[in-house]
């Protein structure tokens, strides 16, 4: 076991240390290529998700696309996601939901999210994401440091889930995003204009005021940060009815 560490160790080191200059569309590439159809983009087709997808088009429509639907989601992130889809000709998007019976025993309600953040975000993201990761080798991400909180040491190239896990954008900026979009006239989510430069679900997200933290409307008013399919976690996959 401890030699399997240190290998992994040893592969994520020679990527970063391979990757760590390279432009989104080079790290992309050799995502792909290195586990061919065994690698999927992890996308919420947020506010910034257009880039990265119109990215992986260029090189591979046809890659598995997952996107986490909560059954908590803006009417507008749905409808985003069908039109972006369409437009960059991604044929590979899956939309993976919350068991029913997770929702059954541990939500019924649908108001989860008002006692305890975390536990909503396990039932309806972190376990659909480990069940929809299972058969693949490594997964892609567009997280940046920009973002801050605990992304601000983020690296291009981790280790998450046992599988190696890519994060093209890493390095780039909130200027380099934009650019890009501007470029290539990339479409940007509806809500964007009402002032969400991040977008979850809605019950956990609130618009923002012009210099605050991207990130900040995300559980505004917690010490809660990320939705949990970023953070380690002992066991990928809790059973129906286990602590969560």
């Amino acid at each position: 076991m401890a030699y399997e560490v240190c290998e992994a160790a040893d592969e994520v080191g020679e990527l970063n240390a391979r990757l760590r200059d390279a432009t989104p569309q080079e790290i992309l590439r050799v995502a792909i290529e290195r586990h061919g159809g065994k690698i999927a983009l992890v996308s919420s087709f947020g506010s910034e998700s257009a880039v990265l997808l119109h990215m992986a088009a260029q090189i591979d429509p046809d890659i598995a696309v997952i996107f986490l639907d909560t059954g908590m989601l803006f009417g507008q992130t749905l409808d985003y996601r069908k039109q972006l889809a369409q437009r960059l000709g991604l044929t590979g998007v899956r939309d993976e939901r919350p068991q029913f019976q997770d929702l059954a025993v541990h939500d019924p309600n649908a108001d989860l999210w008002k006692s305890d953040t975390d536990a909503c975000c396990h039932i309806r993201k972190v376990l659909p994401l480990d069940r929809a990761l299972k058969g693949f080798d490594g997964w892609i991400t567009g997280r940046k440091r920009f973002q801050g909180g605990d992304r601000i040491r983020l690296q291009v190239v981790e280790r998450g889930e046992g599988k190696l896990k890519f994060n093209p954008l890493a390095n780039w900026t909130k200027a380099d995003i934009d650019a890009y979009v501007a470029e290539h006239d990339l479409p940007a989510h509806p809500l964007v204009a009402f002032g969400y430069p991040s977008i979850g679900c809605w019950p956990c997200t609130r618009p923002v005021e012009e210099g605050q933290d991207e990130r900040s409307g995300r559980w505004a008013g917690s010490e809660k940060t990320e939705c949990g399919i970023h953070t380690p976690r002992a066991s990928s996959i809790v059973e129906v009815g286990g602590d969560i």
